[in-house]
């Protein structure tokens, strides 16, 4: 497994974020591949994320994993499980889903600052998002907000095309953060290079600038959780939705949709 010290546990820990360099950097042919195909072959859940007066293209699709083989592949056989299981202090790491986020050069459209855990229906202190560009990212890379993993209240869950609220009530929510305009918000960035990653909780308040430069920025993000992740009903339809999943409050994400990649199987 590549190392993964005690300090870097500690500080997902406290910051909810954390750069590992180098990671994926064997599995870059593997990844590229896969993000091709994906954009040459687009799921249902595939979006453009552009409207009239921004240029450039911001695509994004997920759970294409079963389908893409290259996925596939990343998600079982990378060091990604066990590194996930570490980093959330947990004995199992169970897959939850894949998210390719592409930013064409020259595009103006942000990542507008958002949590991921109100738009999702699991619940739990264990979770982590691993975010691999296979392109040097400069300008463009995520974003996040030291220790808003641990805020009390949510942030209200917007619609990135237009900013309208995801669910129905959103006096529920705190409103969105500016901690480019307002005080009291620490905010960590790292430029990355190609194999690097960016792992972040659930939780942890983050965003991205457009891409004004003059290169791609392709990056798949896949995403685990925990011993005590379980299922949460949503005042309304989650994202990704899974339609027909079956599950009850409560319960741990069915491993028939949701494997566990670690331990490995058959591991003692």
């Amino acid at each position: 497994m590549h190392s993964v010290s005690q300090a870097d546990i500690a500080a997902f820990a406290r910051d909810g974020a954390l750069c590992l360099r180098g990671v994926f950097a064997d599995w870059l042919p593997v990844i590229e591949a896969g993000i091709e195909r994906n954009l040459s072959e687009p799921g249902p859940y595939a979006s453009e994320n552009t409207k009239a007066g921004d240029t450039g293209r911001f695509f994004d699709d997920y759970c294409n994993w079963e389908r893409i083989p290259e996925y596939r592949d990343l998600v079982l056989n990378s060091p990604a499980a066990e590194i996930a299981a570490a980093v959330m202090g947990s004995r199992t790491a169970q897959f939850f889903h894949d998210h390719v986020l592409i930013k064409e050069p020259g595009t103006s459209k942000t990542t507008p600052w958002h949590q991921d855990i109100p738009y999702y229906f699991v619940e739990g202190r264990q979770t982590v998002s691993f975010w691999i560009p296979v392109d040097p990212v400069r300008e463009a890379t995520l974003r996040f907000v030291a220790g808003s993993h641990r805020w009390e209240k949510r942030v209200l869950p917007v619609r990135w095309l237009n900013d309208d609220s995801f669910y129905p009530d959103p006096s529920v929510y705190r409103p969105v953060p500016d901690p480019d305009r307002e005080a009291g918000y620490q905010v960590l960035e790292w430029p990355l290079e190609p194999g690097d990653c960016v792992l972040f909780d659930y939780g942890t308040l983050h965003g991205a600038r457009g891409n004004m430069s003059d290169r791609r920025r392709r990056a798949l993000s896949i995403r685990f959780v925990g011993d005590d992740a379980r299922y949460v009903e949503r005042p309304g339809r989650t994202s990704p939705p899974y339609p027909g999943h079956g599950m009850s409050e409560g319960q741990r994400l069915r491993e028939d949709w949701f494997p566990q990649v670690w331990p490995r199987p058959g591991a003692t």
